[in-house]
This record gives C-alpha cells, structure tokens and sequence, in this order.
C-alpha cells in the first residue's frame, strides 16, 4: 500500500507563481527607474537678478540663471496692480535668460513669472518676487509708471515656488501609475491561475 504524496504537486504551482510575482516586481521597479530618470534631469532655476525677495533700485532687466541650457523662455513681470512692465521677448543664452522691462519699476513690489523648456525637452516654470525702493518713478499709480505692454507674452500660469523658483515635471504621473497598476494585476492573475490549473493533492 503506497503511501500519498502530499508536497509534489502543491509545491509546483506554487514555485511557478512566487516566479511569476517575482517577474512582475522586477517589471514594476524597472518601469519606476526608467521614469524617475528625465525627472531629475530637469533643470532649476539657480540665481536672478533682482535675487528674490530683494529690495533694489529700478532695474532694467531681468536676468535668470539655470542650472543648464533653457530654450523657449517667457518671462512677465507685473505689479501689485496686474500692469506688466516687460518690454519685448526675452532671450535665452545657454543657461541664462534676459527679459528687457520697457519702463523703469515705480516703487513698489513686483512678481517675475517665468517659464522655459529645460535641457531635457520639459518645460518647467516658477515665480519670485522683489521689491523696488527709491525709484524716480514714484509709487505705483504714478502716470509717469504707466508700464509697457508691447509684444507681452502671455503669462504662464504660476506654479509654488521653492527657495528659489520651481518646476512642474510633464504631467506624466498618472499613466506612470495606471501602468504600475495594470503590472502588478496581471502578475497577481497570472499567479492564481497557474495555482487553480495545478492538480490537486491526491487525485
């Protein structure tokens, strides 16, 4: 009289899922690797001038410093009021973006909205404000302050800023999700399906 076997042939489905499981974990850290990669090399705003939450004199530019080569910038710069004193498109030099202001800053505070497309083809964007003291053009409200509206960009919608300023990744988190998601499913379905296919014990 022989005797059952009992570990054989649950022993089997189950070696065959905890591999499918595995390869699913692999899948997902492999897709979380990939992707974290273009995020952190997106570029940084790394300096300005007016620095923020400075108070200056007038000035008669804007100047952005990053932490690599930019393109494509816009850059608006406006008073407490919503009058924007940018003159023209600003241009982008390597890592540096100048943006000319068509009239001299009234006393006052003022925020600089930019936004650019960094060395790794993401735009990123962020916000900082200065203060102007001293200004011959008076306070805010002044008709000699009047600022300058020719060949304004339109402003890009401002996002929190950091220490210095910010940048907004290109909104592909959420399918990065849905994917991880969808993996670690398929690899829970492909184990209980090897497991229910498997003979049971003793028949």
């Amino acid at each position: 009289m022989s005797r059952p076997v009992m570990s054989r042939p649950v022993m089997g489905p189950l070696v065959r899922a905890a591999r499918i499981a595995a390869a699913g974990a692999a899948a997902v850290l492999m897709v979380l690797a990939t992707s974290a990669t273009p995020a952190a090399a997106h570029d940084t705003l790394t300096g300005s001038s007016p620095k923020k939450d400075a108070t200056v004199e007038a000035p008669s530019e804007i100047v952005l410093t990053f932490s690599g080569s930019v393109r494509l910038p816009r850059v608006i710069v406006t008073d407490a009021s919503g009058k924007e004193y940018q003159a023209g498109e600003p241009e982008a030099v390597d890592n540096e973006v100048t943006a000319a202001l068509g009239s001299a800053p009234s006393n006052g505070e003022y925020t600089v909205a930019w936004r650019v497309v960094s060395s790794d083809g993401h735009p990123i964007q962020g916000t900082y404000t200065f203060t102007v003291k001293g200004s011959p053009a008076g306070s805010p409200g002044d008709a000699s302050s009047a600022p300058s509206s020719a060949a304004a960009p339109p402003a890009p919608e401002p996002s929190a800023t950091n220490a210095v300023g910010t940048e907004e990744s290109g909104g592909s988190s959420g399918w990065l999700w849905i994917g991880l998601i969808a993996l670690v499913i398929a690899a829970a379905a492909g184990a209980v399906a090897w497991f229910r296919r498997s003979p049971a014990s003793g028949d």
